[in-house]
């Protein structure tokens, strides 16, 4: 399959990413959302983080304006006809997802394929809601996006060698590395990290110690870039309970429940950075942890 037009519903962090690296790699771009300001709001994050790359001798300065010119926004999925693969990179829910493709398959022509960029649901289930389950894939990208260089592959029951080679060659030709996973509730990457945060909050929950303690013991006592609280909030508390809730009802073990702390923040509205509170509160100069 030879791809050149990429489509990308959602505009958010994880969807302005991908919509960055296909169109600095040379695809042409289609980024659909609901919400106008959503779109400028992610056209406004790609332009600051191509100056940030040609600040820095990633990219050449005369390279922002030409990608920033293969990046078109819309808010009708009728401008995803032409695309030869579409990414859907909306929030990690499962009936929002399923209603995307019902809207989107229609209006895609019998030879475009699907990914979607979730980090923990069943690509084979996704993917029977569609018109098209062999042409559908699993492409989670990790956050963030211009940065981070691993992209999980992930195959469902029917997606066929065409469609797996395809996104193969899509994760190369962006200058990601792949790594194939089965699929199985979330993954790899968050099989492995989501329930060491989850452990995380958990110790701040029984007491163990602080928030700044927690951080600073994993930073310096383990040698991770940053700590695993610090971690929650950069990701949004609502996708970690998300992926811990798919983990508990996928695999039936306790050992998956979420803290009831989590939950607690989450209900409050404290996501973490995007709404300015978490374990840490954003709305001054510096964080300050909240516990």
């Amino acid at each position: 399959m030879s791809i050149e037009r990429v489509g990308v519903i959602g505009a958010g962090q994880m969807g302005n990413g991908i919509a960055h690296v296909c169109a600095l790699s040379g695809y042409d771009v289609v980024l659909e959302d609901l919400s106008a300001d959503a779109l400028k709001h992610a056209v406004e994050v790609i332009t600051h983080n191509l100056h940030r790359q040609a600040s820095r001798g990633i990219i050449k300065d005369e390279a922002v304006e030409t990608v920033l010119a293969r990046i078109h926004t819309t808010q009708n999925l009728d401008d995803m006809k032409d695309r030869d693969i579409v990414i859907e990179a909306a929030t990690e829910d499962e009936a929002v997802k399923r209603k995307i493709f019902q809207d989107l398959c229609p209006r895609l022509t019998d030879k475009t394929m699907v990914a979607t960029n979730t980090s923990s649901i069943s690509v084979t289930r996704l993917a029977a809601s569609t018109d098209r389950p062999e042409k559908f894939i699993g492409l989670h990208f990790m956050n963030p996006v211009p940065l981070m260089q691993l992209v999980e592959v992930i195959r469902g029951i029917a997606t066929d060698d065409a469609t797996f080679h395809a996104a193969l060659d899509i994760v190369k030709h962006v200058g990601k590395t792949a790594a194939y996973a089965e699929d199985f509730p979330a993954f790899i990457v968050n099989r492995i990290l989501l329930p060491m945060i989850n452990e995380a909050v958990y110790t701040l929950y029984e007491g163990v110690g602080n928030v700044e303690a927690i951080d600073t013991a994993m930073r310096l006592g383990a040698n991770h870039p940053m700590g695993p609280l610090q971690l929650a909030d950069f990701i949004g508390l609502d996708t970690v309970l998300a992926v811990m809730q798919v983990l508990y009802e996928g695999l039936a073990d306790s050992k998956y429940r979420p803290c009831p702390l989590l939950v607690k923040y989450v209900e409050a509205g404290w996501l973490g950075k995007k709404t300015g509170r978490g374990f840490y509160d954003y709305r001054g100069d510096h964080p300050v942890p909240t516990r």
